[in-house]
């Protein structure tokens, strides 16, 4: 077991990044549980495509609407304090929506408020635990460590939680939010144990000063910019086919509540391959055409999905898109935490939360309107014609990525 533990997590990168990873995998398990039992309930009360994609949106927006302000709190506030607060925030919230399912008072309304607030806890709490792996860890460990952590995410989250949420929800509504409540429950008492060094002492500007601050910093440092601009625009094609996307696999494929859980499940298993060879991959690849393979990836999944009904085709290219996913978010992730100060990592983090969110809500109304007036199929036919444009405006921007380790922590123009 002490071997297993070794070389998932080595003693030389410390004790505090194996409670850090130790609690994020175990909310990530639980947060794994409602990725599939939350549509499907959602799709159980709502009455039409608008509502479900609506139910997307509301758990999309509070990051675009609070996530500048997060980070702010994050470069102020003990970040371990935050991710515990937050933790115990969507405890409640989930204790309420059970009681509700259990007792028969469960309306949509009821639900769609719960996936806000669910929300607004989860941008606070995201923000903060996403500075805590470059304080606990060397920067050289910083590529290993996101590794790990979006291993988890990939293996835990994707993989192993929504089918047996599928599972828990099949046999009783409200389990697997139960099962999410403990696992967070215990995800907050596990980071608890992570040691920070001191916080350097800075002077407290106003909030809209160091959102300023933010923004400026990012739009003068080319790579950071050049990621933040490709998660907004190929978000907003993602998100207007993903946001119906209990409604393509029951109604396009013919899935049950099973095969449902089951496509974050093949998504994962694609991620877990490319966890194995990403190492290699990048001793092997730019950075730059990685980037670049993955969006004409993306633009294929969406094409494929659009002309498929067959569920087996559909698994392969989820598995396909889930190798995708992993290879981009860890490599933009490391792009960025590399470059961006220790001072800014809240703040920074944030504007890419906004684009990424940003992009998912614009196109989750998007997706509900055109899947209430043309169908669900028309959705994914948005995202391949959008996301091929974006490939083809895209494509020479992204050659500043090939460059990041060079100017990390540098802002474009400096020498």
């Amino acid at each position: 077991m002490s071997g297993l533990v070794e070389a998932v997590a080595p003693a030389r990168i410390g004790a505090s990044f194996r409670w850090l990873l130790a609690s994020t995998w175990t909310s990530n398990l639980g947060d794994g549980l409602a990725l599939a039992a939350g549509p499907l309930l959602v799709a159980r009360l709502a009455g039409s495509p608008v509502l479900v994609a609506l139910a997307a949106a509301l758990q999309w927006l509070p990051p675009l609407v609070l996530g500048l302000v997060a980070g702010v709190v994050t470069d102020r506030v003990d970040r371990r304090r935050i991710v515990v607060a937050t933790g115990l925030v969507r405890v409640v919230v989930l204790g309420v929506l059970v009681a509700a399912v259990v007792t028969g008072a469960v309306g949509i309304a009821l639900v769609l408020a719960a996936l806000f607030l669910l929300g607004v806890a989860e941008v606070f709490g995201d923000s903060a635990e996403a500075t805590l792996l470059p304080v606990v860890v060397e920067r050289d460990d910083l590529a290993l460590g996101n590794a790990r952590l979006l291993g988890g995410f990939v293996t835990l989250q994707n993989l192993v939680g929504p089918p047996v949420g599928a599972l828990l929800f099949a046999a009783g509504s409200a389990w697997p939010f139960a099962a999410q409540a403990v696992l967070l429950l215990a995800g907050a008492l596990l980071v608890t144990r992570i040691v920070l060094p001191a916080a350097p002492a800075r002077p407290s500007a106003a909030p809209h000063r160091e959102i300023g601050e933010a923004l400026r910093w990012t739009w003068a440092h080319a790579n950071v910019r050049t990621l933040v601009l490709t998660i907004l625009l190929f978000n907003t094609t993602y998100g207007t086919a993903w946001s119906v996307l209990v409604l393509y696999a029951t109604e396009r494929l013919g899935l049950g509540p099973l095969g449902y859980g089951a496509i974050t499940a093949v998504i994962a298993v694609g991620g877990i391959v490319a966890t194995v060879g990403y190492g290699a991959l990048t001793r092997r690849v730019s950075l730059a055409a990685l980037m670049r393979v993955g969006l004409l990836v993306e633009t294929a999944t969406h094409l494929a999905l659009a002309l498929t009904t067959t569920p087996w085709v559909a698994y392969v290219v989820f598995a396909v898109f889930g190798a995708h996913a992993f290879v981009w978010g860890t490599t933009s992730v490391t792009v960025r935490q590399r470059a961006v100060p220790q001072a800014l990592q809240g703040r920074v983090g944030s504007v890419n939360t906004v684009a990424n969110f940003g992009g998912l809500v614009i196109g989750s109304a998007i997706g509900g309107a055109l899947a209430e007036g043309f169908g669900v199929v028309a959705p994914f036919w948005f995202a391949f014609v959008g996301s091929a444009v974006l490939v083809v405006a895209l494509w020479g921007q992204l050659a500043h990525i090939a460059h990041a380790d060079a100017d990390a922590g540098r802002p474009s123009g400096a020498r």
